[in-house]
């Protein structure tokens, strides 16, 4: 509930708590956390709710329950998978992680940040000897506010770093120093599927960070595949990540390079690109400069593609509709004068529920494109 849509508050506005809320003829809406700001209460419920430790466990198990009807709980070929999905599983302001047995939660609300050790003995309780590492993942997504402490630290457990598997496919994980909870964990089902259309194909996954869709592609049988990230750290972690999986392999080579300086010195004819940039837009006031963003790198891809080449290109950002994605690859391809077809569109896998009353969640949003 945003901040202009509260008429009056009674009692006092502590940062974080427990508020009901009522329509001006005084019937009960629902219960949540209220916060200053925008946002100035996250919806846990439409009944009242009394969050006491029962209230955390029985959301905690519902939402493992429904990983485990997913195969994921327990899965041989893969031990990595969102247990909570903030909004997506009643629980907004939160996400948790799970890598093999080590658990990454990561607050983004004061109300989640206060029932940090509630929240912590429900995940044990549900999963038991599953969780061996708690690490609490939250100093940089907290709002800032007085009196709130919010640095990172691990609440059991010292791990900080874990080998995981994917589809069979393993890859080192680091929650400490790793973008978002560590790993990408999002992308599972889109890598899954560029394994599929890779055979036989030369491969180009720009912002390749550690080497998620390389592995797949590689796996896929590519002839071969170049993954080109900025950060130095990320490409050596994708060289590891190869040598893991396929080592000693040839097909593979990793650039710590700027995605548009590498198209303007391209020299490699690529037949499979995967486009996946950070994200160009995390709030509206930027919109319309993210829209532009995207058609240019897009445009540059549509460019260099091989004729009957295959173009997976994505947007991460909450901000940037679906539409208006669609949009701005649909000119970048009008720019580049080349016929374009639809073959999937993607989105987030299903240990990343999105709330029917909450579709802002739905923020991953993908295209297979085949270039003519």
């Amino acid at each position: 509930m945003f901040s202009g849509a509260i008429k009056k508050i009674q009692g006092p506005e502590q940062e974080g708590a427990l508020v009901d809320i009522y329509d001006n003829k005084e019937e009960f809406l629902a219960s949540g956390h209220y916060q200053k700001g925008s946002i100035a209460v996250r919806v846990l419920g439409f009944d009242r709710v009394e969050a006491d430790q029962s209230f955390w466990d029985q959301k905690v198990a519902h939402a493992w329950k429904l990983r485990e009807m997913l195969g994921l709980v327990g899965s041989p070929e893969t031990n990595v998978f969102r247990w909570i999905n903030a909004e997506g599983d009643g629980l907004p302001g939160l996400i948790v992680d799970y890598y093999a047995g080590n658990v990454v939660l990561q607050m983004h609300s004061i109300g989640m940040h206060r029932q940090l050790k509630a929240i912590a003995s429900a995940l044990l309780k549900c999963a038991g000897s599953s969780v061996h590492t708690l690490y609490n993942k939250s100093e940089s997504t907290l709002p800032d506010k007085p009196g709130i402490d919010g640095k990172s630290g691990f609440l059991m457990g010292k791990q900080e770093r874990g080998e995981v598997m994917e589809y069979g496919h393993r890859f080192h994980v680091n929650w400490l120093s790793g973008q978002k909870t560590g790993f990408f964990i999002d992308q599972r089902e889109n890598r899954k599927l560029v394994g599929e259309y890779s055979r036989g194909r030369k491969v180009l996954n720009m912002f390749g960070y550690t080497g998620g869709f390389s592995i797949y592609a590689l796996g896929g049988g590519a002839a071969l595949v170049h993954s080109v990230d900025s950060s130095g750290k990320a490409i050596d972690l994708c060289r590891e990540h190869a040598e893991m999986n396929f080592p000693g392999d040839p097909r593979h080579e990793a650039m710590a390079v700027d995605a548009f300086g590498f198209f303007n010195d391209m020299k490699e004819t690529y037949d499979l690109m995967v486009l996946d940039p950070p994200a160009f837009a995390k709030h509206q006031n930027v919109l319309s400069h993210a829209l532009q963003g995207y058609k240019r790198l897009n445009q540059r891809a549509f460019e260099h593609i091989a004729p009957g080449g295959i173009l997976f290109t994505f947007s991460c950002s909450q901000a940037v509709s679906r539409e208006n994605f669609r949009k701005s690859v649909f000119v970048a391809a009008a720019n580049a004068k080349r016929n374009v077809r639809i073959l999937h569109q993607l989105s987030q896998p299903a240990d990343h529920p999105v709330s029917l009353y909450h579709p802002e969640g739905e923020y991953l949003k993908g295209l297979v494109l085949e270039v003519e």
